[in-house]
């Protein structure tokens, strides 16, 4: 009677974790990759973007030379 066990190797194991981390990151993609909605139609200007604030232009001062 002989059985096999399964002996997971250092090897083995980065596999199967870079396997299971690719796999997640496509799960991830493909969720995320859904078509634009309604609201993203509108003018994508007045709701994102870069925005001067009062912290980014004291930053601006301060790494003046």
């Amino acid at each position: 009677m002989s059985q096999k066990k399964a002996v997971l190797s250092r090897r083995n194991f980065l596999l199967t974790v870079g396997a299971g981390g690719a796999a997640t990151a496509a799960a991830i993609v493909g969720k995320n990759a859904s078509t634009p909605s309604a609201s993203d139609s509108k003018d994508k200007r007045a709701t994102s973007g870069y925005k001067v604030s009062e912290h980014i232009s004291n930053y601006y001062r301060t790494t003046k030379v």
